[in-house]
């Protein structure tokens, strides 16, 4: 029995997402998709209509799912610290499986200087996880975990660029032990 399309597309979706997350979208071939999917060119463009179309897809994929981990993590119980380090420690060490980088940071650098639908689309995924750390840093600020003069919002803005540069240091070669103490060094902001 043929399993349903919506269960092909979502693993599509993810092998193309890791392909995307591992070339860039300019040096993913209709091929390299195809060898990711496992599927004929044919069926991709039946499927997702363009490449463009299926890097959208991939790239909501991707910041749809890594959104989500974050909210769980910054909605629990854990001291902030403790979900800061988290945070921190996704960048130091990755999933050994994933591709190194980030494929929002990789994908704002190539094309969100020429393509302004990915550009807002990465802008709103900014927001999204902006408002996910803030809410957490001003819940913990009520609660005394964090200094009544430290700016939520700021704290925010700075784990984010943080965990951006992390994941450029490691996309450039950097070892555990350079991505530690940059992360230990922003830890010690909280």
């Amino acid at each position: 029995m043929a399993r349903p399309r919506k269960f092909e597309e979502d693993r599509a979706v993810e092998a193309a997402m890791r392909a995307f997350w591992s070339a860039g979208y300019e040096a993913t071939s209709t091929q390299d998709l195809c060898a990711a999917t496992g599927l004929g060119r044919s069926s991709i463009y039946n499927t997702f209509a363009s490449k463009r179309e299926l890097f959208e897809r991939a790239l909501r994929h991707y910041t749809d799912e890594r959104n989500a981990n974050l909210a769980e993590l910054m909605e629990g119980e854990l001291p902030v610290k403790e979900k800061v380090r988290t945070v921190l420690w996704w960048a130091v060490e990755p999933d050994p499986g994933d591709p190194a980088g980030c494929l929002v940071v990789n994908s704002l650098v190539e094309l969100g200087p020429r393509d302004p639908e990915i550009a807002e689309l990465l802008r709103r995924d900014q927001d999204k996880r902006l408002q996910i750390m803030t809410a957490a840093l001003e819940a913990a600020r009520a609660r005394g975990e964090l200094d009544a003069g430290k700016d939520p919002l700021a704290l925010a803005r700075f784990v984010a660029a943080t965990v951006s540069g992390l994941r450029v240091a490691a996309r450039g070669g950097a070892d555990r032990a350079m991505l530690e103490s940059i992360a230990n060094t922003a830890l010690g902001v909280f």
